[in-house]
């Protein structure tokens, strides 16, 4: 039997493409286990727990892709020693491996190498394309919610005790923790004032 895996890491991304290519390649759409929102490298992930749960012996478990099993060397190295001791091949894109045979392990280990260079790669490309653009004062960090008027405006609101913190994050738009936080940070500025004034 094929049991077919497919993953995205954010909940926005389709997993269409890698759902019709599991069944191009001959997966049944019901032993297709699907994982939305999850990492590569992170191992607590339903969908492929699910799915090293169903392989049997002389089954195959079937990837489009490396990089949507594991994106690191020790984690394909657990998942290969996984299947090996299940006796289950792994299909990775249409190439078939067998971790039980020594020619299969060695490709399993060269292409878990290759995926985790990639994620290496992206990684420090990031950093460095964030660095460069901190550095030309393009990269200002998170910007606040509420602009210094919107947050004048909720203050006012809040004061005259008209409205529910909830219905108030209605009115502007925010959660009613942006809310909370606001009117907390508001509180502390006002109690470090005192504090000054006394001391």
């Amino acid at each position: 039997m094929q049991i077919g895996y497919a993953r995205v890491s954010t909940t926005d991304q389709d997993l269409t493409a890698q759902r019709d290519a599991l069944l191009r390649l001959g997966v049944h759409d019901a032993h297709i286990y699907v994982d939305h929102g999850m990492t590569g490298a992170n191992r607590a992930r339903p969908g492929l727990r699910e799915a090293l749960a169903a392989v049997r012996i002389g089954d195959t478990l079937v990837v489009t892709k490396l990089d949507r099993l594991a994106r690191s060397l020790r984690d394909a190295r657990q998942i290969a020693d996984e299947l090996t001791s299940k006796g289950v091949a792994l299909s990775l894109g249409g190439n078939r491996y067998d971790p039980t045979d020594p020619v299969g392990r060695l490709l399993f280990n060269v292409l878990a190498m290759v995926a985790e260079f990639e994620r290496d790669l992206i990684s420090m490309r990031t950093r460095e394309g964030m660095a460069v653009a901190r550095a030309k004062g393009r990269l200002k960090g998170k910007q606040p919610k509420l602009s210094k008027t919107q947050r004048a405006l909720l203050f006012e609101v809040h004061d005259r005790g008209e409205y529910t913190q909830t219905e108030i994050a209605e009115l502007f738009s925010v959660s009613r923790a942006t809310v909370y936080r606001e009117l907390q940070h508001r509180r502390e500025k006002f109690l470090a004032t005192c504090e000054a004034h006394i001391f």
